[in-house]
């Protein structure tokens, strides 16, 4: 992971150095062009050096691609009511609110209005008891890895992420669906970022409460791997991962 992140920024830091004399000779040309246009003076600098040599539409690691496939299953799946804890609103709760109304919940404030999105801040390692029972639909996208360890303001608990779930278990309806996406490789923790679950580990915790309908995984190379056998021998090593993202839609069982 470290390696990944010295190498992107190093690959930045290259194609920014790369571009600065075209930067410099560009300046100069649109100035000998705007000279006796007076509609669009130059009156300011932004030295975007850094995009010339990036690929079309940079995606960002695991989310883009999560984001896109569990936004097409809820709207294939149509639920009654969809909530979501704590994912990415520019991502994907802005594709499911593109198509229907979604509710999200998060221990961070959100000062903005979003159309056919409504807000609510809470701690979910603190059930809130009107929730209860409260959806047939709920997901929680590259969040849970983050519970107890401080990153957002949330108090330090070691058992941050076993706590959360089992209060979003209690959200669910019986019978309703939940959509986890996690990082997935040798198990451990990133202070102060997140914890990476090793497949296995991510098992036995849902399958005495979930059906596990669908598993899909990003690899290392964020290649998207869809609808793969959870229990096969892959599942041993996850999958191959270091860093990878696994991605679970499941069904809550009748307690």
């Amino acid at each position: 992971m470290i390696g990944r992140i010295l190498k992107l920024g190093s690959q930045m830091v290259w194609g920014g150095m790369k571009a600065t004399p075209a930067y410099i000779s560009d300046y100069f040309t649109l100035k000998k062009q705007l000279n006796g246009h007076s509609d669009f003076p130059i009156r300011s600098y932004y030295p975007a050096i850094f995009d010339r040599y990036a690929e079309s539409g940079e995606l960002v690691k695991h989310y883009f691609l999560q984001d896109l496939y569990v936004a097409q299953r809820i709207f294939k799946n149509n639920p009654v009511r969809h909530m979501d804890i704590g994912s990415r609103i520019d991502g994907f709760v802005g594709h499911v609110a593109s198509y229907r109304s979604v509710e999200i919940i998060d221990i961070r404030p959100l000062s903005r209005s979003i159309p056919n999105v409504s807000f609510r801040q809470a701690d979910l390692m603190n059930l809130p008891p009107d929730l209860i029972h409260s959806t047939d639909s709920i997901s929680a996208l590259h969040a849970i890895e983050h519970f107890g360890l401080g990153r957002y303001g949330d108090p330090i608990d070691v058992d941050g992420h076993i706590k959360a779930l089992d209060n979003i278990r209690q959200i669910i309806k019986p019978g309703g669906t939940f959509y986890f996406s996690s990082p997935i490789g040798p198990q451990g923790i990133v202070y102060n970022a997140h914890r990476v679950f090793s497949v296995n580990y991510l098992i036995r915790l849902f399958e005495p409460h979930y059906t596990i309908d669908r598993f899909s995984y990003i690899d290392d190379n964020e290649q998207f791997r869809e609808d793969v056998d959870v229990h096969s021998a892959d599942a041993l090593t996850n999958f191959g991962c270091e860093y990878g993202c696994g991605i679970f839609e499941m069904t809550r069982r009748t307690d």
